[in-house]
């Protein structure tokens, strides 16, 4: 168990929590959700002891391990990935350092025997002589290739970084999870397989997440950060916005109750206060009057930018058709003989493992870079609108957000793209920052802005959700549900796929295409699916022979 005892944060002085008191317990899993800027990360780097309260404490039982997904790619860079993993027990990792030193020994003595001794025991009282098969199941559920286990982590690249620390987090059976988005870069099936895996954990786990899917499968519990206060819930993160909402709703009509109350009493004493005879009533009414208080319904810190995409025209029959396109990128062939035709009502989530081969699809199609083979044509009455994954160069400028937003604007008055920002949350100042200091959100907000200005009918995404907080997902996947247009999109986050798309289209391994018109939730259940996978593995397993 981990508590937080009347525990308060403050930066300066202003308090990001005050008076805390909050236990998680064994069994349970607990979203930590909250608007941006609450203290979610924050306050699990208080639990986890990384910042020190300014009140309060962290109390943990006696004896129990706490393990943490860390953040910082680059730190284990001279480690193999093995090692890096099995550090996620320090002593264990500790205890297989010193055994390799005494047994490399030329002139073994006898104290080094007994020491070596003394580890062997404590080695396999914890499990040691099965780290490295725990190690390599945690890596491959997560997709890590065997083959990979034994390299430094300076030659993967982030994506295959961020899968290794959550290994070394999930490693060794914690007794605490600590969790800070831990579905942040990994692909849908690495996501799948974490949810199954933290279903089946028996201890405490605490996880920040902005995938409303992922708290839903695996959350028992949700810890609502608002105003400074953390609120606990029983159940998952749709059980807690229902039951968040229907508290307001009862605390309003309550209030409703009080208020009608007030007024009828407030009426009588004014009506009998100068009688002599109800004076005594008009006494015992002022006391029942101030008896009664209002409760106070705080507004919610979240914010919900307005995401409404408005095509200037309709398309016609002929949206899009790609023929035989093929590209290699740095000697990996990522598309093979690419072919497909799209509708006018298509939404479509392109899906798998590959990101590379997504992204390089995407800049195809929008002219960024040349196919080595095949070709593609939009239709005419088409006109597209782009989010990149890598926005770097958008926002190298010198430029405000309202000026950089003018640059695309079919309009040339500022009010005009005023409303377009103030639609994303950029009020008033926020229109005077220079884009090249924007966080990551923010050019998420700014790059969506840009998407609905240009009146587009078909709009090609590719990881939108990445840095946004869930309000502005939710926006977002609510504003392509209503689209009248056409979509392509890669997304991680599972409910914003299965909500939207209503075609789905997975780049295999090998650079091919599995095209399907279907739910995604029915393209997972799908056989067709399975047995494509299963002759694909089984082709690359009769290659390595």
């Amino acid at each position: 168990m981990i508590s937080a005892n009347n525990v308060t944060y403050r930066v300066g002085k202003k308090a990001l929590f005050e008076e805390v008191n909050i236990k998680f317990t064994e069994g349970n899993c607990y979203g930590l959700i909250g608007a941006n800027g609450a203290g979610k990360s924050t306050f699990l780097k208080i639990l986890s002891g990384d910042l020190e309260t300014t009140n309060g404490e962290i109390a943990i039982t006696p004896g129990q391990r706490l393990s943490v997904l860390e953040q910082d790619h680059f730190k284990y860079d001279a480690y193999t990935v093995m090692d890096v993993v099995i550090m996620g027990n320090q002593r264990l990792y500790e205890i297989m350092k010193e055994k390799d030193e005494i047994y490399a020994k030329e002139d073994f003595s006898d104290e080094d025997g007994i020491r070596a001794s003394e580890l062997e025991a404590e080695f396999a009282e914890m499990d040691g002589w099965d780290a490295e098969t725990n190690a390599a199941m945690l890596l491959n559920g997560l997709g890590i290739d065997t083959e990979l286990h034994t390299v430094e982590m300076n030659t993967l690249n982030g994506s295959e970084k961020v899968k290794v620390l959550l290994a070394k987090a999930l490693f060794g059976n914690p007794d605490i999870l600590l969790l800070d988005e831990p579905t942040n870069h990994l692909d849908l099936d690495a996501i799948a397989w974490l949810e199954e895996f933290l279903i089946d954990f028996d201890n405490t786990v605490i996880v920040v997440s902005h995938d409303r899917y992922f708290l839903n499968k695996v959350c028992t519990h949700i810890a609502d950060i608002d105003y400074g206060k953390i609120q606990l819930y029983a159940g998952n993160y749709d059980f807690w916005y229902e039951s968040s909402q229907l508290l307001i709703k009862q605390m309003k009509e309550a209030n409703k109750k009080k208020e009608e109350k007030i007024k009828e009493l407030q009426e009588f004493i004014s009506r009998f206060s100068a009688n002599a005879s109800k004076s005594k009533q008009a006494t015992s009414r002022k006391r029942a009057l101030e008896k009664i208080e209002l409760d106070e319904i705080k507004p919610s810190s979240r914010k919900y930018p307005y995401i409404d995409f408005r095509p200037d025209r309709e398309i016609g029959n002929e949206v899009l058709s790609v023929e035989n396109i093929s590209k290699t990128v740095n000697g990996e062939k990522v598309l093979d003989g690419i072919s497909f035709i799209l509708n006018h009502d298509d939404k479509v989530a392109f899906v798998g493992g590959n990101e590379l081969a997504k992204t390089t699809l995407f800049q195809i199609l929008m002219g960024e870079i040349e196919p080595d083979e095949g070709s593609f044509k939009w239709g005419v009455t088409t006109s597209q609108a782009y989010f990149p994954k890598d926005s770097t160069k958008e926002f190298d400028s010198d430029l405000t957000i309202a000026d950089w937003l003018m640059g695309y604007s079919p309009v040339d008055d500022i009010t005009y793209v005023r409303g377009f920002l103030g639609r994303m949350l950029f009020a008033g100042e926020d229109g005077v920052k220079k884009v090249k200091v924007l966080s990551g959100g923010e050019k998420v907000r700014c790059l969506l802005s840009k998407m609905m200005i240009s009146g587009a009918n078909c709009l090609v995404l590719d990881e939108p959700t990445n840095h946004l907080d869930m309000e502005s997902i939710t926006a977002l996947n609510n504003g392509l549900i209503k689209f009248p247009g056409v979509a392509l999109f890669a997304c991680h986050d599972h409910q914003f796929v299965e909500t939207t798309a209503n075609r789905i289209m997975e780049i295999l391994p090998d650079g091919s295409l599995i095209d399907k018109i279907t739910t995604y939730d029915e393209y997972l259940a799908s056989d067709e699916m399975a047995r494509k996978r299963t002759v694909y593995t089984a082709n690359t397993e009769e290659d390595k022979d």
